[in-house]
């Protein structure tokens, strides 16, 4: 096994120099009493540094060490994605089939969504964590296995948009590309993975876990912080597989990275395609390839993705002009392993990198902060932005985030590549451009502050609400600190008016329907879910 110290390259500084500096990165997840994170760096396709820091499972005090197993979440697109292509290379489908012929189950929109449609999240189909969530669905304790996906999608009458005309994160895409595979060649995603890349690239680590009872020696555990101090353990419970699933190690990652420039598998047409950036039917181009992201760290190209599910985080980056690979693997909710893993970057490439962007935060008035607080809404929708000002700052609460700003009206949000620029509207109103790296700007309005809601008009809307699409039936009711929103597997939440007929819930927006002033309906609206329809009981 590789071990630690291999840092003989770099010459221009002491070996334990620079160690030192990279293990101070990890230092919060560096203890016998916590979670932590297992890191691995590759230079110009050899090993550079192994290192575990933290606990692989507090409940038999094993640490983390380079061979630790973690469930790496979305890094699993990537894999399930080049399977595709692969059979694709061999003439067993083209990327541009329909989906359709391969799983029929999938409604007929009346327009084609192809198999390239969810390699790039462009397909407009709704993603199927937060229908299941909507459904009731309890990730810490319900079984969720490839057909709930599959059922959960036949019931869907809607697309979130037309195909190949906005970009929206779907995991239900990369969940039906492994059912793709297996439909195509008989076999599972996980043992077709295993024989085109894992065996040959020698990553005898890895696998897609498609069954949540398999015992993996060496996986770790992955925890949460729990309310009071200490952790509590925070495990997913899928067998889904494409969207996530993965098992691996960050050794057996590197070597996948090392395939990019050795092409062992797939060749160098393939390789080049899982790395070009994909267009919308607008001409907009995205940073989006094969399960890949096109991005860049101060200034130079940067390809990789990340992952979270429950408590484990991950992320994965190569650093195509300076020969760098980095993989960090964490088993803590709050970790972030992507910014940990560009923090190395910024040791081992120091003199290769631009100069870190001079975005010095300034200080807002309070009356600033409290003019760009308020409910914006996504033009065209009903996706909501909840800025919340605290003294002089402003938060995003559903996200648990405070913002930066670098000026009157430009502000960033903290450790990622996310800025709002803030202009103003008629009315005395604002308007936020939201920047986010590799994607269309997007374009939020303020609202106008709705009246407070009288108890008739909170009583015209309670009732039970059906829908079919999710098979769930939710209860909206007037309570002593007004109108509720609730289904069998949760207790009731608050609904907070926003605009018109439009009320806020903790997952998503509820906008009433009317016809001839009757409530008849309504339809929930949430960050990779639009529109999903709700038809009153009584």
């Amino acid at each position: 096994m590789l071990l630690a110290f291999t840092l003989a390259s770099l010459a221009f500084q002491a070996p334990d120099t620079m160690s030192a500096r990279i293990d101070s990165i990890f230092t919060a997840w560096n203890g016998t009493d916590r979670p932590g994170c297992a890191l691995g760096v590759d230079r110009d396709g050899q090993a550079l540094y192994r290192r575990g820091y933290g606990m692989a499972d507090l409940q038999h005090d094993l640490a983390i060490t380079p061979a630790s197993i973690f469930h790496v979440a979305s890094i699993s697109k990537q894999f399930a994605a080049f399977t595709v292509a692969l059979l694709a290379q061999d003439g067993r489908l083209s990327l541009d089939d329909e989906v359709r012929k391969y799983v029929p189950e999938v409604p007929d929109f009346g327009t084609p969504i192809t198999i390239r449609h969810l390699i790039h999240h462009t397909s407009g189909l709704r993603d199927q964590w937060e229908l299941l969530a909507m459904a009731g669905w309890r990730f810490s304790t319900d079984l969720i296995t490839e057909q709930d996906v599959l059922r959960i999608t036949a019931r869907q009458k809607a697309l979130n948009f037309a195909p190949g005309s906005e970009y929206a994160y779907s995991n239900t895409g990369y969940t039906l590309l492994g059912t793709i595979v297996k439909r195509v060649t008989g076999q599972s995603l996980q043992q077709v993975a295993d024989a085109r890349i894992f065996k040959p690239l020698g990553m005898t680590s890895t696998h897609f876990h498609d069954d949540h009872s398999m015992i993996v020696r060496g996986r770790t555990s992955a925890y949460e912080p729990r309310q009071g101090g200490g952790w509590r353990i925070s495990i997913p419970t899928f067998d889904t597989y494409g969207a996530t699933s993965l098992f691996t190690t960050v050794d057996d990652l590197l070597k996948w990275e090392r395939n990019f420039d050795t092409k062992q598998v797939g060749g160098e047409a393939l390789l080049a395609a899982a790395q070009q950036p994909t267009r919308l039917t607008t001409g907009m181009p995205l940073n989006y390839g094969y399960g890949l992201s096109m991005g860049s760290y101060r200034g130079t190209p940067a390809i990789g993705h990340g992952g979270a599910d429950a408590g484990y985080r991950a992320d994965v980056v190569r650093f195509p002009e300076h020969g760098l690979a980095v993989a960090v693997l964490c088993n803590g909710s709050p970790a972030a392993p992507g910014n940990l893993s560009r923090q190395v970057a910024g040791i081992l490439l120091a003199d290769k990198l631009a100069a870190v962007p001079a975005t010095v935060a300034v200080t807002i008035t309070e009356a600033r902060a409290r003019a760009l607080a308020g409910l914006y809404r996504l033009e065209g929708k009903d996706e909501i932005l909840w800025l919340v000002a605290r003294g002089n700052r402003l938060t995003v609460p559903d996200l648990g985030l405070g913002l930066t700003a670098t000026s009157d009206s430009t502000f960033r949000v903290p450790d990622f590549p996310v800025t709002l620029r803030f202009s103003a509207s008629p009315g005395g109103l604002h308007t936020v451009a939201l920047e986010v790296e590799g994607q269309p700007p997007q374009t939020w309005r303020q609202q106008p502050a709705a009246p407070a809601p009288t108890t008739q008009a909170m009583a015209a809307l309670a009732g039970t609400y059906w829908s079919e699409e999710l098979e769930a039936r939710y209860t909206v009711a007037v309570g002593d600190s007004g109108l509720t929103i609730g289904h069998r597997k949760s207790e009731a939440m608050p609904l907070r008016i926003a605009f018109g007929d439009a009320w806020i819930a903790p997952f998503g927006t509820v906008r009433f329907t009317r016809e001839k002033g009757k409530v008849t309906g309504f339809s929930l609206t949430g960050g990779r879910v639009r529109n999903v329809a709700f038809r009153r009981e009584r």
